[in-house]
């Protein structure tokens, strides 16, 4: 078996290696990989033991290095705390509560009519085009003025969060990189923005219950309102983004499979489920070993980076049939993209909504749908999406 650096962003630019995490799953589940810098993790690989580590937060740390593989410095590893997704308990708990209430199947629901409305101005926005570059001018628009209309964001500030987020999520990307600044700018720039935001929102009366960020400030700081923000935004942005897109393109290369959606739309709550799972939109999180353990027989020291890899588990053959298939009636459906345990994702059924909701609106409006040249994907070990995907769109 020829070794793959699995650290590396170039490792992904032709796609995820399948073959290679079909491979390890089969012969060294619990795989040390070594990484440039002199250092190594430990890349988890099954299903059981990625949701054997997601259940144990305070033995395997969000907090205290981070959830990349990259080491943080001082400053950008307290910031990347103040986000959920780095959070341990209590403290995840305590500051997902007041998120929780406007983010249940019930309480998305109302925001339907407002997502099909958006959806109606991003396909009249590419009207009468022969081409559109689907990534960036269909799929991207709609989270960020999802979290927009959520959070109560003017909306003449949507487009410049939208690319915040853009720069903050792609930053291993030489296209993004160099782009005022890259990641660690835009990061501090949005910071910035929200700090504002909250500083302005002082003595609000809101109407009725409020919006998401009225819930928010009336449980924190401006300060920790505006590293929250980052992540609701940036996570939103870029897992969604990915879904919406990357699931066109598996539904365009598997046309019998596009067919069937069309013929039967019911299955659209089924295919977004698959298409999360096929295309997962995050390859890994990282935890750190806060004492020595075991995992699979493989003994784990104090203080080993932990990554769980979703790339790999979600298409672990003792969990799913055919596992390599992309099938949207696929039932049960137990991938793990949305995480699990004490990080479950606090915005998965808004996910969902934002997903079969596209999904049907699209393929009510365009007869056919083609693509229209090679995708290219974005350089990240983390991201598993496309940064172009050029398509043609023909309405009925």
């Amino acid at each position: 078996m020829t070794e793959i650096d699995l650290s590396d962003p170039d490792t992904y630019l032709e796609g995820p290696p399948h073959d290679y995490f079909t491979e390890l799953r089969a012969s060294d589940p619990v795989h040390w990989q070594p990484t440039g810098d002199g250092g190594g993790y430990w890349a988890v690989l099954k299903h059981a033991d990625v949701e054997t580590v997601a259940r144990q937060p305070l033995l395997f740390s969000s907090a205290a290095r981070g959830v990349v593989l990259e080491d943080l410095d001082g400053e950008r590893l307290e910031q990347m705390r103040g986000m959920l997704l780095a959070m341990d308990p209590p403290k995840h708990r305590q500051v997902r509560k007041p998120l929780t209430p406007r983010l249940t199947p019930r309480a998305v629901s109302g925001l339907a009519d407002s997502i099909r409305g958006i959806c109606a101005d991003i396909f009249d926005s590419v009207e009468g085009r022969e081409e559109v570059e689907f990534v960036n001018e269909v799929a991207g628009p709609l989270p960020t003025r999802v979290v927009g209309a959520l959070m109560g964001l003017p909306r003449a500030d949507w487009e410049r969060i939208h690319h915040l987020a853009e720069r903050v999520t792609h930053g291993q990307d030489p296209d993004y990189a160099e782009d005022s600044g890259g990641a660690a700018t835009a990061t501090t720039e949005m910071g910035a923005y929200a700090y504002d935001f909250a500083v302005s929102r002082a003595g609000r009366e809101p109407d009725g219950e409020g919006d998401l960020t009225d819930a928010l400030l009336a449980v924190m700081d401006p300060v920790a309102f505006a590293t929250l923000f980052i992540q609701l935004v940036t996570a939103g942005q870029d897992t969604t983004q990915t879904m919406l897109s990357s699931g066109l393109l598996a539904l365009l290369d598997h046309p019998d499979q596009l067919a069937a959606l069309r013929n039967n739309p019911s299955r659209i709550p089924a295919a977004v489920e698959e298409i999360v799972r096929w295309a997962n939109p995050l390859h890994y999180f990282r935890r750190t070993a806060m004492t020595a353990t075991e995992l699979r027989g493989t003994k784990i020291r104090k203080g080993d980076a932990v990554a769980m890899y979703y790339t790999s588990c979600n298409r672990d053959e003792d969990v799913f049939a055919d596992s390599q298939a992309f099938d949207i009636t696929r039932t049960p459906n137990k991938h793990l993209s949305f995480g699990q345990a004490e990080h479950f994702c606090v915005g998965v059924h808004l996910a969902r909504l934002e997903g079969r909701i596209f999904y049907e609106q699209l393929l009510k409006r365009y007869t056919t749908i083609e693509q229209a040249g090679a995708p290219r994907r974005l350089r990240s070990n983390l991201n598993n999406s496309y940064k172009e995907m050029k398509v043609a769109l023909k309405p009925r």
